[in-house]
């Protein structure tokens, strides 16, 4: 381990040896070159992930299955299967790192008895310490009633939610005939702030007050509109109605990583309107380099019990590392 400041990182991915064919609308667009390089660090759990977390001072690593996962699997019993071996797969890998890696569960959306089933196994059986799942199953969102049941769940487990990007299920019109603007530039964090916005305006927090769920890349945006969310759902409920200010949510509910985004600015600003209780430091792995992650987080201007709670405090916390 390097002397640098001691971190953990949430969002860092892998890839299960017979799922190649379930990332392709995730990698599609990524030039050739730059896509086996990826293929070879989403397959790497030794030598080349190790050191560069080594290199970049971040000596625990929750790992999860890189998108979209099973969510595409059809019927609902693949994706079951397909969850249920993932899941397995990688807890091989941790038992191989018990002290470098934790994992996050790959989930069967498709069936809330069936995803609160193996979400169960996994964190009681396998030792996970949470989930990670790639938004919407075929357009179905987790505010949806019928999903109270796996709320429910994943509250008397106590382990955070992990809501990462996925394509939207219908292409936005608005993003018609921009390209440039779809997936991870743009799409994904609109498509993703959105399902969480869902989560909170549908009452999910409310009834299940415990639920922690944790939004990537600086929280897709969703810190820097708290204030807006108050003043406008005062005005504009339609009758909706909540137990606290939306703002309120978005820090004790919704945390966030810094995945991806490297940004002093932001960062300080997330911090600003949430608190340093709700942001952890996360780097995206393969898909950003730790190491940038690594300087930027060190070099920004904050309290060092601030960026001691960033980098691994909050982590060990929810985490109960």
């Amino acid at each position: 381990m390097s002397n640098r400041i001691r971190k953990i990182a949430l969002e860092e991915h892998f890839a299960t040896p017979s799922f190649p064919n379930y990332s392709k609308v995730f990698t599609q667009h990524i030039a050739p070159d730059v896509l086996r390089d990826l293929g070879a660090r989403l397959a790497d759990f030794d030598e080349q992930r190790i050191a560069e977390m080594d290199l970049a001072g971040i000596d625990y690593t929750i790992l999860s299955q890189t998108g979209p996962s099973v969510h595409p699997a059809h019927p609902a019993r693949l994706a079951v299967s397909r969850a249920q071996e993932s899941n397995d797969f990688l807890a091989a890998q941790i038992a191989r790192h018990p002290k470098c890696f934790g994992g996050f569960a790959t989930l069967p959306m498709h069936s809330t008895a069936e995803a609160s089933k193996e979400l169960t196994r996994a964190v009681k059986d396998l030792g996970f310490k949470g989930a990670l799942v790639n938004g919407h199953t075929f357009g179905v969102y987790y505010d949806d009633p019928a999903y109270d049941d796996f709320w429910a769940t994943l509250s008397e487990l106590d382990v955070p939610f992990y809501l990462h990007p996925t394509d939207a299920f219908v292409q936005p019109k608005v993003l018609e005939g921009h390209p440039e603007l779809m997936g991870a530039t743009w799409e994904w964090g609109v498509e993703t702030g959105s399902h969480a916005l869902r989560l909170l305006f549908g009452g999910v927090f409310d009834r299940f007050p415990n639920v922690k769920v944790i939004l990537g890349h600086m929280g897709e945006g969703l810190p820097y509109l708290r204030w807006r969310f108050d003043s406008r759902f005062a005005v504009y409920s339609h009758g909706v109605e909540l137990k606290r200010p939306p703002s309120a949510y978005i820090s004790d509910n919704i945390l966030i990583t810094t995945s991806g985004v490297c940004s002093v600015p932001a960062l300080i600003g997330a911090i600003g309107e949430m608190g340093a209780h709700a942001v952890m430091f996360s780097v995206d792995y393969p898909y950003e380099s730790p190491s940038l992650a690594a300087e930027f987080i060190e070099q920004a201007p904050l309290d060092e019990s601030v960026r001691e709670l960033v980098c691994h405090g909050n982590a060990e916390r929810i985490f109960k590392l």
